[in-house]
């Protein structure tokens, strides 16, 4: 009895000693910076370390910095992904991961530069292609960020809040004093505001105001036009001079 209580206290602590190295698997840590074209963070995008070894996967979140970190990551050869709006932007192959930090840095611009030397480009050429590429990113924030303020215009002038409307739309006209579609917003908010006025003297404030954004809603897209032909110009200048005759 007493030899077999033995054994059996034999056997579990060979079985701990089998079972111990899979529970204490060292596992490592990664982290990295992404940058775009024109060195700034990328952000709402994720790294994605795909390993090559066992088809494990892990999406890693960027922050408004650029910025992702994780600890736990297995051992073994990845594939690193950077993923933005769903679509792939680069990617490294074997990427070796051990118990150590491992970094990799995503930096388009330094990619960018990499590409255009093996492929013969100049550095002339390089940078002409940097500058349309940063000026076609900025462009893109601005339309975003535009966009927004007018969804926000939208949904207070059909709840009668033509003061917030007013605001908001000022502060489009602010980012971009450029865009048409802003000034005859505006000049809608105002129109719409200038009903809701007992103050005689404050209604026609409100009605001048629109006369005028209205008017250079009518001005930039009659400059646009002569530039550029779009087949719906006249039926926007149309529903420009419409609200100027109505005010």
């Amino acid at each position: 009895m007493k030899q077999r209580s033995i054994l059996l206290v034999l056997v579990i602590a060979l079985a701990i000693l089998c079972v111990a190295p899979v529970f204490g698997q060292a596992t490592g840590t990664v982290k990295g910076v992404c940058k775009d074209t024109t060195g700034n963070p990328i952000t709402g995008a994720t790294v994605e370390w795909f390993s090559q070894e066992t088809g494990r996967k892990y999406s890693l979140k960027v922050n408004n910095k650029g910025e992702y970190f994780s600890l736990g990551i297995a051992p073994g050869k990845y594939k690193v992904t950077l993923m933005k709006d769903g679509q792939q932007v680069f990617n490294f192959n074997n990427v070796s991961v051990s118990v150590d930090e491992t970094v990799v840095d995503f930096d388009l611009k330094k990619e960018q530069a990499q590409g255009a030397q093996a492929a013969g480009v100049s550095q002339e050429e390089l940078k002409r292609r940097q500058e349309e590429a940063a000026k076609a990113n900025k462009e893109n924030n601005t339309v975003k960020s535009l966009n927004e303020k007018l969804a926000a215009a939208n949904a207070a002038s059909t709840t009668g809040d033509f003061d917030t409307a007013i605001a908001t739309l000022t502060e489009a006209t602010q980012m971009d004093p450029s865009r048409d579609l802003l000034w005859f917003k505006l000049g809608d908010a105002y129109r719409g505001s200038a009903q809701k006025q007992t103050d005689s003297a404050e209604k026609t404030k409100r009605l001048n105001s629109a006369l005028e954004d209205y008017q250079k809603a009518i001005d930039l897209k009659t400059k646009e036009e002569e530039t550029a032909k779009k087949p719906d110009t006249p039926k926007q200048l149309a529903a420009y001079y419409n609200n100027l005759a109505d005010v």
